[in-house]
């Protein structure tokens, strides 16, 4: 079954019981992904590291390199 089949499903038996609608598929996606880097950085200064992502670190140092 596919996600858009059990939303539709979802979405009917909550209509028939009365209940409120679930939230469509990709709705807090963008929420999801922010409270993971979150918890990335947390986890990273609890750990005694930097919390910014090596990958912006070298392009911060590539900017800062005279020319």
């Amino acid at each position: 079954m596919s996600v858009t089949q059990q939303y539709l499903l979802d979405t009917y038996r909550a209509r028939t019981l009365g209940e409120p609608a679930p939230p469509a598929p990709g709705t807090h996606d963008r929420q999801v992904v922010r409270e993971g880097r979150d918890e990335r950085r947390l986890r990273a200064i609890l750990a005694g590291r930097p919390a910014r992502p090596r990958f912006q670190n070298a392009l911060s140092r590539l900017r800062r390199r005279p020319t």
